[in-house]
């Protein structure tokens, strides 16, 4: 295997409680509604996924969520190029980008993905050994191991630090953010390298990323380069889901028989140059149901991170479609996609809620924040320390009113004729900024019970 990835084993529960908890709040997120954790289990959990997690996840201090994207993803990956959806001209192949959020070493974000990294090693021994990676990611390096690989493509990424990626990211020379954003998008890679043009086509890539919520927070106000790369980005919130001091054991049986059901899969998957899914009438009206929640503009930083609502669920539907060696996307296939991308949204909804995601707005909207009394333009204007424009602040400012995250009114000076704008933050309790997504879950979890009678 490329780095040092490890394969050791570890436990997990199958029914965890989710608790996401936002890095760019200062109080924690509410658990979500029950009704989430229900859909979840009742239709994420679906076919040969749901069979690996429900295996795994008594031995394991993992999240089910945690362990089923990461399933998904290796998955996705082992396939390779060859099945795709396409959207228009647009062809989506099933890598995905995965981004788990928690605590250090308490989400057992590791953990979770040792259990995916021992049931894949057998079910594909050379992918495991050869096309993983926990290398320092750069841009230069990525496309070299992309481009001078003359057979086999695939390539997932561990980057269990996430963190300085997208450090790396917010450079502003870097080319990391855009290769990304192309390799998720079609496979080809392009860059400048001094004089001459780069490139790798017919790659295959996928990422895991486990980060903390501090590093996430702390690297969304370093850099704007996230923009383009977090709507890419499949965003779950983990946790330690139980507490099992011996850890677990597996058994050897269950877990072979499962590795052989997903060798079944790849092999379907692999055996044909070229499968392209489809949706049946039953999953098609799910479909037409839900786009428009699916496809709904949301202001800020989560609306940013959920900007492929569509895409990402497509690629998900596909994925279950093809567990199930099947090229038709199902009722089932599509339940389940919406289910886990719901937790996501959740999750997206926790990690970055109303912020922004425009540096100069955010930091005015802090400072605002920590001021009661308000403050003037001139001392708003004197947090940058005149290293920021005029007009940019005016901008900020209008986007902050616009999303009623900012008001202003007029004091009356010393003098007659003279008067200060003042500006000061608008609250919104934390419950009200989790309003819409809970409803949204309720919504999604009436929907898919009514399309499971079609």
């Amino acid at each position: 295997m490329i780095g040092d990835l490890s394969v050791n084993p570890a436990p997990f529960p199958p029914e965890p409680q989710p608790g996401p908890q936002p890095p760019l709040r200062q109080e924690p997120a509410p658990q979500p509604r029950h009704s989430l954790r229900s859909v979840f289990e009742e239709y994420a959990l679906y076919g040969l996924a749901g069979q690996a997690v429900r295996a795994l996840a008594p031995h394991t201090e993992a999240q089910p969520e945690a362990i089923l994207l990461q399933l998904l993803a290796a998955f996705g990956n082992v396939i390779g190029p060859g099945p795709h959806c396409m959207v228009g001209a647009t062809r989506h192949t099933l890598n995905l980008f995965v981004v788990l959020v928690g605590e250090s070493s308490k989400a057992r974000k590791g953990t979770s993905w040792n259990q995916i990294s021992r049931l894949f090693a057998e079910v594909d021994g050379a992918w495991a050994d050869h096309r993983v990676t926990s290398a320092r990611l750069t841009a230069r390096g990525l496309i070299g191991i992309m481009g001078q690989q003359a057979g086999d493509r695939r390539l997932l990424v561990l980057a269990e630090e996430l963190a300085s990626v997208l450090h790396t990211m917010g450079r502003s020379r870097s080319q990391l953010s855009p290769l990304l954003r192309c390799a998720w998008d079609s496979g080809t890679l392009r860059m400048l390298d001094r004089d001459r043009l780069v490139q790798a086509s017919g790659g295959h890539l996928s990422l895991i990323g486990h980060i903390t919520q501090r590093e996430l927070a702390e690297s969304l106000h370093r850099t704007e380069a996230h923009n383009g790369f977090a709507n890419r980005c499949l965003w779950a919130c983990v946790e330690r889901s139980q507490c099992l001091p011996d850890g677990g054991n597996v058994d050897p049986e269950e877990l072979s028989a499962i590795a052989r059901g997903l060798s079944r899969a790849v092999d379907w998957a692999q055996g044909q140059s070229e499968i392209l899914f489809r949706r049946d009438q039953a999953a098609s009206e799910l479909w037409n149901h839900y786009y428009a929640t699916l496809s709904q503009d949301r202001p800020g930083l989560h609306g940013t991170a959920t900007g492929r609502a569509e895409a990402q669920v497509l690629r998900l539907s596909a994925l279950y479609a093809a567990l199930d060696c099947s090229s038709i996307i199902r009722l089932p296939h599509l339940q389940a996609a919406c289910a886990l991308w719901d937790y996501c949204s959740y999750s997206a909804a926790s990690l970055f809620g109303s912020c922004v995601g425009d540096s100069i707005a955010d930091r005015i909207r802090e400072a605002l924040q920590a001021s009661p009394d308000g403050l003037s333009r001139k001392q708003i204007s004197n947090l940058f320390h005149g290293h920021v424009s005029s007009d940019s602040i005016d901008r900020a400012l209008e986007r902050l009113s616009s999303l009623q995250l900012a008001t202003s009114r007029y004091l009356t000076g010393r003098g007659p004729g003279r008067r200060t704008i003042l500006w000061s933050a608008i609250d919104h309790d934390q419950e009200e900024l989790m309003e819409e997504e809970t409803a949204e879950s309720d919504n999604l979890a009436e929907l898919v019970r009514l399309v499971r009678t079609f």
